[in-house]
């Protein structure tokens, strides 16, 4: 079954929304005449170029062109998806979203969420208390004290412990109820073994609850401290709510100290790294939930910081983890966004070298990261012998599509410049003759394009305007008009007349995914050149010239069914009628009845 967000919440959202407000909590914007200015979020820029219009519910940067509406804004600025940009937005409203199943809105999705983030908080407290409760047990006071959790952390982080005893267990607690227990099977925590017995996955084990980015407990991981329990770590499996390759471990805690954009956040391997680490005091650091970073923790994690710094072990299988974590951010790395990596020394992991060598020198190791550029050729040419013809080609071959995968423009060509000075090519004209040749970017230059001039003036000045709707009287007579971009024209009329409240960016909104979307988003940021005082002045000029574009059609066609078959006393009248007209410009002429 398709699911979906329903297009009614999708409007209902954007009317609730004010973009200022949402852009303003990110981004400091200043009133400048009826716009909010700020430096741009999206380029770096020394004057502010950035503009937000509270009537049209729209953003434009004169500088780099970004635009868009309050979806929009939230998908470039904290790297979401549309349905995660949805979702961030109806919070920000203090909206419960509503998806729909064939075009049906999905209740039952939407309530068995609410179940599994509601039981899952409620496991979350039990596995809590009964860590107070069996503190101070040998074991388990042990292995606290030895991996340095004090209370401080385990409050923080809301570490918990799942108890052995049978009669005060999560099953006994949560699974006394058909639906309780069905519950506890969907989150994961609950198990049935091939004997039909149910018990709790995580039983004697340390819990580290895993929240997503909003403070919601999602999964868990589990830390055995028997050593006759396998394996040492258990996470929970995916379910409705929870997806490993989404989430990153203490992230939240990340958000939770600082709102704006950190200036730099650590990614290491484990639980225990992020809790030492935030021992020491260095709060901006989050953790895997598996052996390789994803494509969606990458888009995450920029969305917090522009600098990114990925802290592996030193060795061959370290340096391979990297090595995939560089390829795969390869395609995120606009410019200002950064990829660093801090390679730890042989038998150590940030857990142990911090308690080793303190914060301070552990932070200057931190300042001292390979950055990407560095890693990538040291990587690259680790196996290519350079002092030959034949390794400077192997170079070239490998480097060359890495490189070209890279968006920030700036970046790519320092990047060119480097692998040209390794290559040997300095000069200028022999580097871009080299790159040009072997290129492997492709422009994607096919897009619907509306080509005839009016029309194009007419789109662009009611998509920015929607509220200009109300000079098109009647449409009726143009439908069967064979002018590109008259049916989009008629439906945005159309559109625009039955919500005649629309803003720029709710319009825009019911057109994403379809045809001509982008073609739209073009002409919503096109400067036309026409002041607002005479917007509506022009507008109707147009519409005037497109009603005789329309009229003359029909006159046209009148005389050649004259030519082949003759007129009727009442299309003879109605084609002189249409030649006074079209003679005389008559102005007033608003409609084709």
């Amino acid at each position: 079954m398709l699911k979906r967000i329903s297009r009614i919440f999708i409007t209902d959202l954007l009317i609730h929304v004010n973009i200022v407000d949402l852009i303003s909590s990110r981004v400091k914007l200043k009133k400048k005449g009826s716009n909010f200015y700020a430096l741009c979020p999206f380029h770096y820029e020394k004057n502010p170029s950035f503009s937000v219009n509270h009537n049209k519910q729209f953003y434009y940067c004169f500088g780099c062109g970004a635009h868009g509406n309050a979806i929009d804004f939230i998908m470039c600025y904290d790297q979401l998806n549309f349905v995660e940009s949805v979702e961030e937005l109806a919070l920000f409203c203090n909206l419960d979203v509503l998806y729909e199943v064939d075009k049906k809105v999905d209740f039952d999705e939407y309530y068995q969420r609410k179940s599994l983030y509601k039981i899952m908080d409620e496991i979350a407290r039990f596995y809590q208390n009964s860590l107070r409760k069996e503190k101070f047990s040998s074991f388990l006071s042990c292995y606290l004290q030895k991996r340095g959790l004090d209370n401080d952390i385990i409050k923080q982080f809301s570490i918990g412990y799942s108890p052995i005893d049978k009669k005060n267990n999560v099953i006994k607690v949560f699974g006394s109820s058909k639906t309780g227990l069905n519950l506890l099977i969907e989150s994961g925590i609950a198990v049935v073994d091939n004997d039909g017995n149910v018990y709790d996955r995580f039983q004697g084990r340390v819990i580290f609850p895993i929240q997503d980015d909003k403070g919601r407990v999602v999964a868990f991981g589990g830390r055995r401290i028997f050593c006759s329990e396998k394996p040492k770590y258990l996470n929970s499996p995916e379910t409705r709510i929870f997806h490993k390759a989404r989430h990153l471990y203490g992230l939240y805690h990340v958000r939770l100290c600082k709102f704006s954009k950190l200036s730099r956040i650590i990614v290491v391997e484990g639980y225990m790294d992020v809790l030492t680490l935030r021992r020491f005091g260095i709060n901006y650091v989050v953790a895997l939930l598996g052996t390789s970073i994803t494509c969606e923790q990458i888009q995450l994690l920029y969305r917090f910081s522009d600098q990114v710094i990925c802290c592996f072990d030193g060795d061959f299988s370290g340096r391979r983890v990297a090595w995939n974590t560089l390829e795969k951010s390869l395609s995120y790395l606009v410019d200002g966004k950064q990829m660093k990596f801090m390679f730890l020394p042989n038998g150590e992991d940030p857990d142990s070298l911090i308690k080793k060598i303190g914060k301070c020198k552990f932070e200057k190791c931190i300042s001292f990261a390979d950055p990407l550029s560095k890693f990538l050729f040291e990587y690259l040419m680790r196996k290519i012998d350079l002092s030959t013809p034949d390794g400077l080609v192997k170079l070239g071959e490998l480097a060359l599509p890495l490189i070209n995968k890279i968006p920030g423009k700036t970046f790519r060509l320092y990047l060119r410049k480097q692998l040209g000075y390794k290559l040997g090519i300095i000069d200028e004209y022999s580097l871009e003759k080299f790159f040009s040749n072997n290129s492997s970017i492709k422009h994607d230059v096919s897009s619907k394009c509306i080509k005839f001039k009016n029309m194009r003036m007419l789109i662009s000045l009611l998509v920015q305007n929607p509220q200009l709707s109300i000079f098109v009287v009647s449409v009726q007579g143009m439908k069967k008009i064979p002018l590109p971009g008259l049916s989009l024209f008629i439906e945005l009329i159309q559109i625009c007349k039955i919500t005649p409240s629309l803003t720029t960016g709710q319009l825009l909104e019911y057109y994403r995914g379809r045809e001509y979307y982008f073609e739209l988003k073009r002409l919503a940021v096109w400067d036309n050149m026409i002041h607002n005082n005479v917007i509506e002045e022009i507008f109707i000029d147009f519409l005037i010239h497109l009603y005789n574009f329309v009229l003359g059609h029909y006159r046209d066609a009148l005389i050649v069914q004259d030519r082949i078959s003759g007129l009727t006393k009442k299309n003879r009248e109605l084609l002189w009628i249409l030649n006074k007209v079209l003679s005389k410009k008559i102005n007033d002429v608003f409609s084709l009845h």
